[in-house]
């Protein structure tokens, strides 16, 4: 997967625009989606979704995966947020909605608890939506010469060059471990599983200082000296059209904050 959104990355529609405009207008969503309301939040959503699919033409079933599985961390977390555990004896709730009771201890979902998850869910959907379209649109290259350009530190980018870098070696010796292991009889089995398993974490870490060696021995020979050189940033240029379809749109969507702000405080 990492593979394809990198290679989405380089091919989108979007890729010639200028990655400072795009990482700019994307940084700009994603606060507005941190600030507003949740009705501002799902307005985000859905026109940052349609820049990613529609402007930049990434395909919806990647866009959907990446959303997916990043919500899996949220749903994980949803019944700490909802159920509420107390003893039999306390008094209820007045906001439950639901109630099991086990043992000496009963257990309720409560309304503010559903009204909570159903707030978080809406502002990261908002959220991943605005980072998903710096994925999607900007080669991770890019991002770096962006970074590089609002002065963050050397060291903080020659780290993230060389992780990410990693990560694809991590990937691509896992996956063919993992399918030697298949084509020889192993992965059958729960205890098999795990014995597999425990035996390609083992064999990443050795190939991996492996790598790490010879890519630390290729920099020495080539005259390494302790600074990665960046590629000089390049100021691409950005139709007229993209420029103003996104200060209306920020405009618009900051007046409406506004407004629903200015309205609650009436009614308060």
């Amino acid at each position: 997967m990492m593979k394809r959104i990198d290679s989405l990355s380089y091919k989108n529609a979007l890729r010639p625009l200028s990655p400072m405009w795009k990482c700019g207008f994307a940084v700009a969503m994603l606060l507005l989606s941190y600030l507003t309301h949740p009705a501002i939040q799902a307005v985000i959503a859905v026109w940052m979704t349609l820049w990613t699919i529609g402007y930049a033409r990434v395909p919806i079933k990647y866009y959907l995966t990446v959303i997916g599985a990043a919500c899996l961390f949220f749903v994980s977390s949803v019944p700490a947020l909802v159920v509420e555990i107390r003893p039999l004896q306390a008094l209820p709730d007045i906001h439950e909605v639901a109630t099991f009771t086990f043992i000496d201890w009963k257990l309720s979902v409560t309304s503010t608890g559903l009204l909570l998850i159903g707030k978080l869910f809406v502002r990261i959907i908002a959220s991943l939506s605005c980072v998903s379209f710096i994925m999607f649109s900007t080669p991770f290259s890019e991002l770096l010469q962006v970074l590089h350009k609002v002065r963050v530190p050397k060291l903080v980018l020659e780290i993230m060059l060389i992780m990410y870098r990693f990560l694809f070696i991590l990937f691509e010796i896992a996956n063919n471990m993992y399918v030697a292991q298949q084509s020889r009889g192993g992965q059958t089995g729960f205890q098999n599983r795990l014995k597999d398993t425990a035996i390609i974490i083992v064999q990443m870490f050795i190939k991996t200082m492996q790598r790490y060696k010879s890519l630390s021995n290729g920099l020495v020979s080539r005259g390494f000296t302790d600074d990665i050189h960046m590629a000089p940033y390049r100021a691409n240029p950005v139709p007229f059209r993209y420029k103003l379809e996104s200060y209306i749109g920020f405009t618009m969507l900051l007046l409406l904050e506004i407004w629903l702000r200015w309205n609650w405080r009436s009614i308060g």
